[in-house]
């Protein structure tokens, strides 16, 4: 029984860690994006910029091509964003308007 309560108790910490790992990347992701992308998306769509996210004719239909677009994005701007960096900026806007799996 001790070694039961011990592996749920690892679990349930390893997946409290991952939660904060996960919530640290999108925090990481929204800065990124907040520094460098808003400006760009303000001048294209007014207001916030969030328009570009949210428009019903948006580009991105999927996971794949949302990491496509903020890599074509990248290096349209010249940011020279690492994968992390990048992956960072895919988390925080699937997080915030896309809802992908």
């Amino acid at each position: 029984m001790r070694q039961i309560t011990t592996a749920l108790a690892t679990l349930t910490l390893a997946g409290g860690m991952a939660t904060t790992a996960h919530a640290d990347e999108i925090s990481m992701g929204q800065d990124l994006h907040d520094n460098n992308c808003v400006s760009c998306h303000a001048d294209m769509h007014g207001g916030d910029g969030s328009g570009i996210y949210t428009r019903e004719d948006r580009l991105v239909g999927d996971l794949d091509e949302l990491v496509e677009m903020v890599r074509r994005c990248d290096a349209n701007v010249g940011t020279a964003w690492f994968d992390d960096e990048v992956e960072a900026v895919v988390a925080f806007l699937n997080d915030e308007y896309y809802g992908f799996d």
